[in-house]
């Protein structure tokens, strides 16, 4: 009896085993099986849009409901909606050679008038980078930025200041266009020339380039609109671009008409069709072992609507067709991964041919008005060597050497004298002092004045931020 139970219970147990391993193979090969789906599932979704118009599923009723849920499960995660988020925050200490109330009164003669210190226009106030003496809290600068899906990127500049809080830059890039095309939409720095679309944490200086800030003011070509480029399919970098904007630039272009305070019938000028400017440029680089070489020609048109008629000291307004003109050379040479000398110059050129009104009568309520031409030209170049991670040198030099008004030479030996050098502790902080020589600026009399400015610098950011561009 025992001979013959013993063989029957061992082959119940060798079935019994066989039967679980079969099992465990059946199961293995069902997860195996929809790993390769979830893979598969992944991979399509990267690589081909879905589709509305698709009626069949290789994935029975079942398993597709299931694999889908857990899929959206992962994808409404907080994190995978989370974009790239940074602060920036600027302050410095001034010490200038004249008092506040001197500088708002200051010049650059049939150019620009307050480059530094606060002063407002009408109900709007402002104020420079560094525009007291003492302590200046600039700016805090929040940027975000995201892919949004397989057609569109997102980017946000929020800039905050004592004075105000504006959007400083928001628009959506297109990132899968055939052929080399980019279409970007909302407000952004325009690419005219070289210094224009950079933000101020990048500049090499603290404040902008002399005749950057005279043509086009503190935040210079920054409007709403659509800019086209394309990248074309040569071995060197080689791109064109066309930018239609708003043109609401304060110093040099404008969108609103320009009326009598004591008559809004009256009028000097009607507002210019809008869109009001036009940008338009072409850039290219070569690489020559260790150096590399960028070059551009810009080039933008639109009306003037400048309006100073609320100003205290002699109320003005100019309207006029107005072009610039720019060409810019940068030059970049690597010693080895740390050490670098970089080279920046632009060369600007504006032509504004219009007309300009003051009041004819005390009610202001009718205006005078004399032609206006203006032919201007000035350049800069800068020169930063990084001696290592954490320590850069610079010397900049500015100079407007052409101001003629109706054919008539005006003041036209407009210089600035730059030094600088800055310690970073780390890529998200700097340290910079700065020294400049402005023999640009005459008072009210027609006298030189020459404003000589130590500026110590602190520039800190946190959070995670998209890399520069070259």
């Amino acid at each position: 009896m025992n001979k013959i139970l013993l063989p029957t219970v061992m082959l119940a147990v060798l079935a019994t085993a066989d039967t679980e391993l079969d099992d465990l193979n059946i199961q293995m090969t069902k997860m195996q099986q929809q790993i390769d789906i979830l893979n598969n599932t992944q991979e399509a979704k990267t690589t081909t849009p879905p589709s509305n118009n698709s009626t069949t599923s290789s994935l029975p009723v079942e398993e597709s409901t299931e694999h889908s849920f857990d899929h959206y499960a992962d994808s409404f995660k907080q994190s995978s909606f989370m974009p790239d988020i940074s602060l920036i925050v600027d302050m410095s200490y001034v010490n200038r050679n004249k008092k506040d109330e001197e500088l708002q009164h200051l010049e650059v003669p049939g150019i620009a008038h307050s480059l530094i210190g606060s002063h407002s226009h009408g109900d709007t106030g402002h104020a420079t980078y560094n525009a007291n003496n003492g302590f200046n809290l600039n700016y805090a600068e929040l940027a975000m930025q995201s892919s949004v899906d397989q057609l569109f990127d997102l980017n946000a500049v929020f800039h905050f200041t004592e004075y105000s809080v504006e959007i400083e830059e928001a628009y959506l890039t297109t990132n899968s266009l055939p052929s080399g095309f980019r279409v970007r939409g909302g407000k952004f720095l325009s690419e005219f020339g070289r210094h224009n679309n950079q933000h101020h944490h990048v500049w090499s200086f603290t404040d902008a380039p002399l005749v950057y800030h005279a043509f086009l003011g503190d935040h210079g070509i920054n409007e709403k609109g659509v800019q086209f480029q394309w990248l074309a399919p040569t071995s060197n970098y080689l791109m064109f671009g066309v930018e239609l904007l708003q043109g609401e630039n304060e110093s040099m272009y404008g969108t609103s008409a320009i009326v009598a305070s004591g008559d809004e019938e009256v009028q000097a000028a009607s507002s210019p069709s809008q869109p009001n400017l036009i940008v338009a440029y072409a850039k290219a680089s070569i690489d020559i072992e260790d150096t590399t070489i960028l070059g551009g020609i810009s080039y933008a048109t639109g009306e003037s609507r400048i309006d100073h008629l609320s100003d205290e000291e002699g109320p003005h307004a100019f309207s006029a067709e107005s072009s610039l003109y720019g060409v810019d050379l940068s030059l970049k040479h690597y010693f080895d991964s740390y050490r670098y000398l970089t080279w920046q110059s632009e060369w600007l050129y504006r032509d504004m041919d219009g007309d300009k009104s003051t009041y004819a009568t005390a009610a202001n309520d009718s205006f005078n008005t004399t032609a206006l031409e203006k032919k201007q030209a000035g350049y800069y170049a800068q020169l930063v060597y990084a001696h290592d991670r954490n320590w850069k040198v610079g010397l900049r030099y500015d100079d407007i050497y052409k101001n003629e008004i109706n054919a008539v030479d005006n003041e036209d030996d407009l210089k600035r004298y730059s030094i600088m050098a800055e310690y970073l502790p780390s890529e998200f902080s700097r340290i910079r002092l700065q020294y400049n020589l402005n023999k640009a600026l005459y008072d009210e009399a027609g006298a030189r004045q020459d404003i000589r400015s130590l500026i110590l610098q602190v520039n800190l950011a946190i959070g995670a931020h998209a890399a520069h561009s070259f």
